[in-house]
């Protein structure tokens, strides 16, 4: 019962963290190279061949690389923290 009602919150915060990365990879005023790794993000999240907690720290180490990216927007950094923040909640 409880590991049921964890996966949902699992599946609930990936599908927050989809909706956000989506948003910055349509994002044209992002750097062409950010939004490439928040669509990669997004890839790794959707793939079914991995547990939920290994998907996220995929995606996490994914977003942890561009965002040592100085051209990279304020406001997109802060997406992507949220993002990151949401996923690291997420364990095996």
């Amino acid at each position: 019962m409880v590991r049921k009602k964890k996966l949902l919150e699992y599946e609930e915060r990936t599908k927050q963290a989809l909706v956000v990365l989506g948003q910055v990879s349509e994002d044209t005023t992002t750097p062409r190279n950010i939004r490439r790794a928040a669509k990669n993000s997004m890839h790794v999240l959707q793939t079914t061949e991995y547990t939920s907690a290994v998907r996220a720290s995929n995606a996490i180490s994914t977003l942890d690389e561009i965002l040592q990216d100085p051209n990279m927007p304020p406001y997109t950094r802060v997406k992507l923290w949220n993002v990151m923040s949401l996923l690291e909640a997420i364990k095996d």
